[in-house]
């Protein structure tokens, strides 16, 4: 194992994960003070430090397993979950409308992370191209976009507890969502067989298929 491409993976996979995780969740309690919840804000949770948002199991241990395992020559997909953000339905002025908004913004703020960074790796291309840092940024661009999009389409799925749960829920009738909401344990389960019979080797395919249309369009703009 080559220690010092380790480390540099721990220090920027790592901190590209943090970052995008936080981003997340901020996306959350700000929508949420925007529709007239302060619950995140006056918990401290309306905020960019990692430490606020930081889930000991999803933000720390797996993410830094698979950085280990993939410089051992794993190919495993690198995402992970922070602390999700308090919100309190009963200061919504419109619940079930509000916290479809309020649920998009998490998966919706990782997208715009996305784009932005292709913007950025645009950038890249056209004045850095013969700078020795030039590919350091290409791979922590690219693994940016690639996490951020991971990030997207897993938390999109339509399971309670992952916020594409919250979005099905704005057209299900409220007795069906009040049900699935009560059996929250039941689909956490079958979350956690799809993962263990690699589920995200399965969200993979869509994911890699949007960012090489995303790059195309970038290398197109290069040129």
């Amino acid at each position: 194992m080559d220690y010092v491409e380790l480390l540099r993976n721990l220090a920027g996979f790592f901190v590209i994960l943090l970052f995008s995780l936080c981003f997340h969740e901020y996306a959350h309690g700000l929508v949420a003070k925007w529709r007239g919840d302060n619950t995140a804000l006056m918990m401290g949770r309306l905020t960019m430090n990692p430490v606020a948002h930081m889930d000991l199991q999803g933000t720390v241990i797996l993410p830094m397993i698979t950085i280990v395992l993939n410089s051992m020559g794993a190919h495993l997909p690198f995402f992970g979950w922070a602390k999700p953000v308090p919100v309190n339905p009963r200061n919504l002025k419109n619940p079930r409308t509000d916290m479809f908004w309020i649920a998009l913004a998490g998966p919706g703020s990782n997208v715009l992370l996305a784009i932005v960074a292709v913007f950025l790796w645009i950038g890249v291309m056209k004045t850095m191209m013969t700078s020795a840092y030039f590919t350091a940024f290409n791979t922590l661009l690219q693994q940016f976009i690639i996490t951020n999009l991971f990030l997207a389409f897993f938390n999109i799925i339509p399971l309670h507890p992952l916020d594409g749960g919250k979005v099905l829920a704005r057209f299900l009738p409220t007795d069906l969502n009040y049900k699935l909401e009560q059996n929250e344990h039941i689909s956490s389960l079958i979350l956690l067989i799809l993962l263990v019979a690699g589920g995200l080797q399965w969200l993979a395919v869509p994911v890699i298929r949007v960012y090489e249309v995303l790059m195309s369009v970038a290398v197109g703009v290069v040129r």
